[in-house]
């Protein structure tokens, strides 16, 4: 039996993988071929509407249906079997309705609802939301599913099916008129890990969040050869050149400061040589994450802690090695999450949360990976490369990366329709493979510009690890 292989530290030059503009937007026929695949599944659950809620924070499912996502407000778009779908929106929303293509096509009708606006503006030019349904044919006849952002199990509620996460207003509404038996729901239809529409990325979305993978990336790495000793941690953000792409969620840095509060923001907190450090980008599509300790060497750690590499961050990078080796298509998710559990023990580490998930343009869509889970991993899935471990005496390290599953079909779409985009994930699993020694099954395609690139010591960013 071959002897497992071992960590090892190397000083490297990064690699460059080169930046690109913002690739070209979906199609109007994209959307609507996302809008045909909505109605094969309502008709395969006999849902005669369905009614998506988007707010500023829970705007994706509309976002991937439309190319819209609500601004300061509110929305729902609804879908009917019979009908042009229809988008509702508030005050403000009706100016920013040229961003889908659809509408722009002629292929999504619209009604301003001003309940959704904020508070106090006009309210004496719509209808009530109970006429609106009405009048896209809800009623006693219909079953209908509601997607929010969240669906549940029976285990989690025992409402099952028909626990809505939507606002109470809205889903009251569609029980008076549907009544409540009729009202569930349909999450899933876009989250679900194994069939949820959002899980099957098509070039297009790839090629987008490529591209917010490398500003996240490219900012990462800015941070990291800009850090000095004695900055403010708000200057070490302004490297990071956020650019006014939408961001995914907050941006986090942690230090000596604010250490238990992993999901703090910058605070005004100095860069000091001996603490902990992590931090992370996040565009639509993407999250870069990395930690590890404002530090030059081992000897710059407290004394409990100067075994980082040894007994904690080395083995570490041997297990996500492992993982990456495993991570091809038809692969369960319990496989992936049991070679974690076994390899990075939680007493030691620390790892509660999910061994890697799926992302979208919103940061956290589902996973696959979880003890037991028999779903296994598909072509399209976008997936971060996000297992968090913790621990009291060594902080943490990271590897949190974007990558794309694609099989021999999808690359080939790739290639053909983004070849510049295509070209660089090659260029990437070339400096996976060759430079830090990791295996990766062909269907990989690495999307981060740092691409699984880990300095354990922050003030000597060329030293990385890599697998003997």
């Amino acid at each position: 039996m071959p002897k497992p292989k071992k960590h090892k530290l190397i000083e490297i030059t990064w690699p460059e993988f080169g930046e690109c503009t913002p690739p070209p937007r979906p199609a109007v026929e994209e959307f609507q071929s996302r809008i045909n695949s909505t109605l094969r599944s309502m008709k395969e659950r006999k849902l005669t509407h369905l009614v998506v809620y988007a707010d500023r924070e829970h705007f994706a499912n509309m976002a991937y249906l439309t190319g819209f996502d609500p601004r300061f407000e509110e929305s729902i778009l609804i879908i009917g079997m019979d009908k042009i779908p229809l988008l509702v929106v508030g005050n403000e929303c009706e100016g920013y309705l040229a961003v889908t293509p659809l509408y722009n096509a002629g292929k999504l009708r619209h009604e301003r609802f001003q309940p959704f606006s904020l508070l106090n503006q006009p309210r004496d030019k719509s209808r009530f939301l109970k006429q609106i349904f009405s009048d896209e044919g809800i009623n006693r006849n219909s079953l209908v599913g509601c997607v929010g952002w969240k669906y549940f199990t029976e285990s989690e509620h025992p409402a099952g099916a028909r626990a809505i996460d939507i606002p109470a207003y809205i889903a009251d509404t569609l029980r008076e008129l549907a009544s409540p038996e009729k009202v569930i729901n349909a999450t899933d239809i876009f989250m679900h890990p194994d069939y949820g529409l959002r899980t099957f990325c098509s070039p297009s979305e790839i090629a987008y969040f490529e591209f917010t993978n490398i500003l996240a990336s490219e900012g990462m790495k800015r941070m990291f050869f800009g850090m000095r000793e004695g900055m403010i941690d708000y200057n070490l953000a302004k490297l990071a050149e956020y650019n006014g792409e939408p961001i995914g969620c907050y941006m986090t840095m942690v230090t000596g400061v604010n250490r238990d509060c992993n999901m703090s923001s910058p605070i005004g907190a100095r860069i000091k040589r001996g603490d902990p450090f992590a931090t992370n980008i996040c565009y639509w599509g993407s999250n870069i994450c990395r930690a590890g300790w404002i530090a030059k060497s081992a000897k710059d750690l407290p004394t409990d802690a100067q075994d980082y590499v040894t007994n904690f961050a080395g083995p570490y990078f041997e297990a996500m090695s492992e993982w990456f080796s495993l991570l091809r298509i038809g692969t369960t998710g319990k496989t992936l999450s049991k070679l974690i559990s076994d390899k990075l023990p939680y007493d030691k580490f620390g790892i509660f949360l999910n061994a890697g998930h799926l992302i979208h343009l919103d940061e956290w869509v589902s996973s696959p990976i979880y003890p037991g889970s028999k779903i296994k991993i598909h072509s399209g899935m976008a997936m971060q490369v996000d297992v968090i471990p913790s621990s009291k005496i060594y902080f943490s390290t990271r590897m949190e990366d974007g990558i794309v599953i694609a099989d021999k079909k999808l690359r080939d779409e790739i290639k053909q329709q983004f070849p510049a985009c295509y070209q660089r994930c090659q260029k990437r699993r070339e400096s996976m493979i060759n430079t830090l020694g990791i295996e990766l099954p062909e269907e990989i395609l690495p999307l981060s510009n740092m691409p699984a690139i880990v300095p354990p010591f922050l003030l000597k960013p060329n030293m990385v690890f890599a697998m003997e």
